[in-house]
């Protein structure tokens, strides 16, 4: 659904940073509303009041842990207790790709586009395990009418039979291109491979059933699309998959222990992987981000209106005669990348101009591009600011 423009403006007026300029960086940090602001700076006033190392607290704590782990779930469609609670996606990742027992000779298949953090990840468990690893080419697969060359047969060509685990992201961070992701975890399960899903463009984008998806891990973060805090995310493990991972970094709030208070072995489901104290003033603040979004509309409604708002961007970008859009059709979320040419000044350059006329988006490296973000929270105004802006800097 779209908000009657007084309803929009009624909506956006509830995010300080949308006040400041045209934000397009929804993919790298959400801005946050003043309500999670609030409940976090409660949350702080009410740990000093209650006495931050108390009863009383302690019994917040569990009912906040519990509140915000069925607020990520019902997001997901997943039960709670499949849910392990992090603070990034990179986190995430690590639970599983350290938490499964590598043997030497194994084999990592990620696509080459995955962030850098997951890759040094891989890097490090080859020179210590033995393992190895190689990439899969999606990025060539973005534009494909081929059929041969689609990502599901692309990610099929590239397994090996040793391979144990793809890694790959559902939204491609770079060029915004969105992964059929079932028809890929059904390749790989019929060879025996789990998959590691790099959830950081999707959620908050994509309407999700996380257990119809099939994927055996899926990393996510709250602090991007659904404008929450930063510093608190989530696992999703498949209770198929539960089994198949052991504890790295362990602490008190993963151990289930005796009347001696002595560790007798890990909670049965997502806690087993949650170390120790957090930062749970941010729970409250991602609870009420989640609900603001829902306020708006449903899952399917603001995916819905991303795509028609990120179709206009790409619309707009194309009338502008040095910029070529890396997708050749309209966006299928709400990632939109693009390149000036020829290139008399850099990427970041033009970047930096925009910004200085309050316009925000950013630079990737590979490809070397520029992206920008389209919320549902955007305005055709704003897009079109972005657009008039451009063609001026480009001149």
């Amino acid at each position: 659904m779209a908000l009657a423009p007084s309803d929009l403006h009624h909506h956006r007026q509830q995010f300080p940073s949308l006040q400041q300029g045209h934000y397009f960086n929804f993919g790298g940090q959400g801005p946050m509303s003043q309500a999670a602001l609030d409940a976090i700076c409660q949350a702080h006033h009410s740990f000093q009041i209650l006495g931050p190392f108390s009863g009383q607290v302690n019994d917040w704590i569990n009912a906040e842990t519990a509140a915000v782990r069925q607020a990520i779930a019902a997001e997901l469609q997943v039960a709670p207790d499949t849910l392990t609670l992090t603070d990034s996606v990179t986190t995430g990742c690590n639970i599983p790709l350290w938490g499964i027992g590598w043997q030497a000779g194994d084999h990592v298949l990620l696509s080459d586009c995955e962030h850098p953090g997951v890759i040094a990840t891989v890097q490090e468990l080859a020179h210590r395990f033995g393992i190895t690893f190689s990439t899969c080419p999606l990025q060539s697969t973005l534009n494909s009418r081929d059929p041969v060359a689609d990502p599901v047969a692309v990610v099929a060509q590239h397994l090996q039979p040793q391979t144990r685990l793809l890694v790959i992201s559902h939204i491609l961070w770079n060029t915004g291109q969105v992964l059929p992701l079932r028809q890929i975890v059904v390749q790989c399960h019929d060879r025996n491979v789990q998959v590691l899903v790099d959830a950081a463009q999707s959620v908050g984008v994509l309407p999700l059933h996380l257990g119809e998806l099939g994927a055996d891990f899926y990393a996510f973060t709250g602090h991007k699309w659904l404008c929450g805090p930063a510093g608190l995310g989530s696992l999703y493990v498949h209770p198929a998959a539960s089994d198949t991972l052991r504890p790295t970094f362990i602490g008190w709030r993963g151990v289930t222990k005796d009347s001696a208070d002595a560790p007798t072995g890990f909670f049965p489901d997502g806690r087993r992987f949650e170390i120790a104290t957090s930062d749970y003033t941010l729970y409250p603040g991602l609870r009420e981000a989640i609900a603001l979004q829902n306020r708006w509309g449903s899952a399917e409604e603001r995916y819905r209106r991303i795509c028609e708002l990120s179709g206009y961007l790409w619309r707009g970008l194309k009338t502008i005669p040095r910029v070529r859009c890396l997708r050749e059709a309209a966006p299928e979320a709400g990632l939109v990348s693009f390149v000036v040419e020829p290139r008399e000044r850099s990427h970041g350059q033009v970047v930096a101009e925009l910004e200085a006329r309050k316009i925000m988006v950013r630079t990737i490296l590979d490809p070397d591009c520029i992206r920008a973000c389209v919320h549902y929270m955007t305005t055709e105004k704003e897009i079109d600011a972005l657009v008039a802006a451009l063609g001026d800097v480009l001149g």
